[in-house]
């Protein structure tokens, strides 16, 4: 895939993670800030929120409202955790299926 085929959001996401694969980035680690990514992309700052919002779904970066984005202490478990994640969330909805189809046979028994 060529460079210009990748929407911006996601070459933060691509460098980030390939930088905390690589060991460059470690647990703890603070990322700049989102006026800094959005000078270095070239992008606005919204872009650059959607690329934090794709790395924290995929566990590799947590952030603190006031004090900035960092690298996850699991994010060399990420893709275990977002497996986790995935069927913790399955798990959920079965749960709200059977509550539901449980008040429907209630209703109609």
């Amino acid at each position: 895939m060529s460079n210009e085929a990748v929407q911006p959001y996601q070459r933060i996401v691509q460098d980030y993670s390939e930088k905390i694969r690589l060991g460059r980035l470690t647990a703890g680690t603070k990322l700049p800030s989102t006026r800094e990514l959005a000078d270095t992309y070239g992008i606005a700052p919204g872009t650059v929120q959607r690329a934090l919002t794709e790395l924290r779904n995929a566990g590799l970066i947590y952030s603190h409202q006031g004090r900035g984005s960092f690298v996850s202490d699991t994010a060399g478990d990420a893709e275990q955790d977002a497996t986790t994640r995935a069927i913790r969330t399955l798990e959920e909805r079965v749960a709200a299926l059977a509550a539901r189809l449980e008040k429907i046979e209630k209703r109609n028994g």
